[in-house]
């Protein structure tokens, strides 16, 4: 179908907001489509291919053009990475937009920088490649520059993966079983997930497969007391109380009212009866101080800067910073300080983060390791196999989207001895 001048100009617009980096790129989206209700769906989903297709390109687009205009930036990247010839786009362009992007059909790429060609900013490339055991950085580029799969997780409450997955097929719906989670489907394409009846009544949930694998790495059992301690809007809770079979008692902490309340109706959905929502002022709450050293099994899933899950948020390695990565970092090490506080002797603690950058991760881990010496590390590849799950992730559990078709993700396991 040819575009057309209204889906040009609505992502034109749309783009224009999305490249003040103010606020997520998804959220700059919502609010744009309420407002502009005549655009059809065909036409919010140009919309939205494009404006994520030029914010992960970005970098190599800024080359073809150099003056970043949105419009600019836009028909390069519809003309030179999207594959519509300046032909099918004449009847939309003015005559000076033809000659130019007829030079950037023919402009040659060659010996680019390296950040430029994995389309990431330069201090991010700096700190990747300051770690001698840190992935390769072309062939990571390439995977989180790829537009993410749709994961879901089956609610074991309410059925089991075959079921779910002979029941997704039967209404068209091709899924295949994640590679490492056992509990996890991999569907072809976007379906309307959110509107099938296995979504509808709580059988399946959205869920990247490496946030499903944090689950495992806690591992808890029933009966226990466990912390989600940055709940969120609650995806790992669900998990961890399926894990549980509604059994025992979690309290998902979060310091966002908002976040939490978007648990309740997929709690509700859910069939689980043991898990209770909290907002907490800061990770200080006295309610967290009151469970002190009675917790079984403590998960931080830590606020980072989120660089892992680029092929779903490919603004966010424009909207971070030398200057917010200090502050995640001063944010991280205090909540996790605060939540091995709540850790009796015996209990795990598993640190996570969906960020690829050592400074986040292992430093802030061997910094703990360093001044809680009643805490020791635990052998990361040795818990998932006691969960017959088959990764070799090693000590720790490092996820990068190009090696394991996850989200990049990050994990930590820790015992307290005494």
């Amino acid at each position: 179908m040819a575009l057309t001048r209204t889906q040009l100009e609505a992502a034109a617009e749309a783009l224009a907001l999305a490249l003040k980096f103010e606020r997520p790129a998804d959220t700059v989206l919502h609010d744009f489509f309420r407002a502009q209700r005549a655009l059809g769906a065909g036409d919010r989903a140009f919309v939205a291919d494009t404006v994520y297709g030029v914010l992960r390109r970005k970098r190599t687009l800024e080359r073809l053009a150099p003056d970043a205009a949105p419009r600019n930036l836009l028909l390069a990247w519809l003309t030179r990475l999207h594959g519509i010839s300046v032909r099918e786009l004449a009847p939309l362009l003015q005559p000076h937009e033809q000659a130019w992007l007829a030079g950037v059909k023919a402009m040659l790429l060659e010996s680019l920088p390296l950040a430029v060609q994995a389309e990431l900013p330069d201090w991010i490339v700096e700190k990747l490649q300051s770690r001698p055991d840190g992935p390769d950085i072309a062939a990571l580029a390439r995977g989180l520059n790829e537009p993410a799969p749709l994961d879901l997780r089956v609610n074991t409450l309410r059925g089991d993966r075959e079921r779910a997955q002979r029941l997704l097929a039967a209404d068209g719906i091709a899924a295949e079983p994640t590679p490492y989670s056992p509990v996890g489907l991999r569907v072809r394409g976007r379906p309307p997930i959110n509107r099938h009846a296995l979504f509808l009544t709580g059988a399946i949930e959205v869920q990247d497969e490496g946030s499903q694998l944090l689950g495992y790495l806690l591992a808890p059992k029933r009966h226990e007391i466990v912390v989600d301690f940055c709940a969120g809007a609650g995806g790992k809770s669900l998990l961890l109380g399926a894990l549980m079979h509604s059994l025992g008692r979690i309290y998902a902490f979060d310091v966002s009212a908002a976040r939490l309340a978007r648990l309740r109706p997929r709690l509700k959905r859910s069939g689980l009866s043991n898990i209770h929502p909290q907002t907490l002022h800061n990770e200080n709450d006295p309610r967290v101080k009151r469970l002190a050293g009675k917790i079984d099994r403590v998960l931080v899933d830590a606020p980072c800067s989120g660089l892992g899950t680029l092929r779903r948020n490919p603004d966010l390695k424009w909207r971070q910073s030398p200057r917010s990565l200090g502050e995640l970092r001063t944010k991280q090490a205090a909540i996790l300080r605060s939540a091995a506080n709540l850790v009796k002797p015996g209990g795990r603690l598993v640190y996570a983060t969906c960020s690829l950058l050592a400074e986040e991760n292992e430093d802030i881990v061997e910094a703990f390791l360093d001044e809680r010496l009643d805490f020791q590390g635990l052998d990361c590849g040795e818990l998932l196999r006691e969960q017959r799950i088959a990764l070799e992730s090693g000590h720790r559990l490092r996820l990068y989207p190009h090696r394991h078709g996850t989200d990049g993700f990050f994990a930590a396991a820790m015992t307290r001895t005494r």
